[in-house]
Formats: structure tokens, sequence, C-alpha cells
């Protein structure tokens, strides 16, 4: 396929297929970026995936995911700072220069979510520099308001933003998950804002279809099939200057039941239909 320079796609979109396969589909296809994770990294183990992905002339464009950051007790938040350091680490070894963050949620009987954001600025006050030292951004990504108790008390590019701007943009950045931030009549405001210091550090596309699956984890839509128009959301990162790949990354069991050689080749024709 042509016209797929600045597709990526997310090893979680294909999740069924293992890093050899996904590394052969992407030959196959001509696709030439991918954005990884972190457990099947590991379970295959990260300088030999680092080596399978060279080898197939493949550009990993970001390693999902660090954070988890809003922990009180001690050991617990020294082992998140830990464990982040691991995935910088991590990060370094395959060759990117992006680490996506997803915060973390409220910690067992809290409610302050002002505090919780308050102990991410703490870690990455700690966690950037190392980063840097590793020449590795970190990408605040914010999710949702729905996933705030559990998983991300950060839910607006808004709150990303301020969290972000607090270190130098080539350490602390946001990612752009359209999934995310689509329902947001501030978000093409802020990605501007975010775009004026060289801060969008990752742009993500997902669809939002309804009805929502239970557990809404796994919702995410292929491109094309509900309410987010694509081209609108690359045209306000285009036009705040980000020119970096374009990661699709879905959460969807309806596709992880399929071939993943077959969605994998879905997903590019969709991404050339709406996206390119």
């Amino acid at each position: 396929m042509t016209g797929l320079g600045r597709f990526s796609v997310n090893q979680m979109t294909v999740k069924q297929l293992s890093l050899p396969e996904l590394t052969a589909a992407c030959r196959d296809l001509g696709v030439g970026n991918v954005g990884l994770w972190r457990e099947p990294v590991q379970a295959y183990g990260v300088e030999a995936a680092a080596e399978l992905v060279r080898d197939a002339g493949l550009r990993v464009t970001t390693l999902c995911r660090g954070g988890f950051l809003t922990a009180t007790d001690p050991a617990q938040r020294a082992g998140a700072l830990a464990d982040n350091r691991r995935a910088v680490d991590e990060a370094a070894t395959l060759g990117t220069d992006t680490l996506v963050l997803v915060s973390g949620g409220l910690p067992p009987g809290s409610k302050d979510l002002h505090a919780a954001r308050e102990r991410i600025a703490d870690a990455l006050s700690e966690l950037a520099p190392y980063a840097e030292r590793h020449g590795v951004r970190l990408a605040i990504e914010p999710l949702h308001p729905m996933f705030a108790s559990d998983r991300c008390v950060v839910s607006t590019l808004t709150q990303a933003l301020d969290l972000a701007e607090r270190f130098p943009a080539h350490q602390v950045g946001v990612t752009v998950d359209t999934y995310h931030v689509w329902w947001d009549d501030r978000a093409p405001a802020e990605i501007a804002r975010a775009g004026a210091a060289g801060r969008i550090h990752s742009f993500q596309l997902a669809d939002w279809t309804t009805p929502l699956p239970e557990g809404v984890l796994n919702g995410r839509g292929q491109i094309g099939d509900g309410a987010i128009d694509m081209r609108e959301w690359k045209t306000h990162v285009e036009s705040a200057g980000y020119t970096g790949p374009i990661e699709v990354e879905l959460f969807n069991e309806a596709l992880w039941s399929r071939d993943g050689r077959e969605v994998l080749a879905e997903t590019a024709r969709r991404f050339l239909e709406h996206a390119a």
C-alpha cells in the first residue's frame, strides 16, 4: 500500500499477532512504523524485540506504557518509580524516543483528584531528568473522564499540559488520542497550545462507537466506524506543527477475534481512507 509513510500500527490493535508475526505482516503490507507495548515485549525479551524490529526495518514510534504514579503508600510509590525507570530503559533499547504515560487513578479510599495529580508531578520531577539522560520523552496521555477513578486522573489536554509545562518540552509532553479527547470543546485550542511549545509527542487514532461494550476499556472502534472525524483532528495537530507518525491504537474484542493480518490490512486501508 502507498501513502502509509506516517501510519503506525499500535501493537494492541492486533495483539493476537506475536511480535514476529506482527513484524512480518508489517513488512509484507509496507507498514514501516509500529507502537509497542511493554508486556508482550518483555515476554519476548527486550533486547530480542529490539533486534527483531530493527532487522525488519521498522521504526518504533512509541512504547506503552509507563505511569500509574498516584499511589500514596511509600512502598507502592517506590515500586512505581522503579517500574517507570525500567520502562524508560526499555524504550531506549527499542530505539523509540517516546514513552506514553497513563497517569493512574485514585488510590484506594481517596477522592482527592487534585492531590493525585500533584503526586504525578512529584513523580515526573524524578522521572523526567532520568528519561532525558536516556534520550526518551515522556508523553502524558489524558484518558476520557470515565476512566478518572481507576486508570487516569488526567482527563483533559488542559490538565495534561498543566502538568507537562512544569518541565522542559523535550522532557515532558502529551499524547493526543482522538478516542479520549474528541468530546472536549477545548481540545483544539489545547492542541494549539501544545504545538506552540513543541509538546505534542504522540498522536493516536481510535473511533468512538456506541453502544459501548461491557467493561468499556475495550470499546475503541475501528477508524471510520464511529462518531469522530479523523481528518478534522489530524488537521488540528498538523496546524499545531505536528509532522510525526500517526498511530492507530484499538482495544477491541471483535478485532482481536479475527485474523490479525486481515485486521492490520483493514486498519491500513481505513487510515488511507479516513486520515491520510
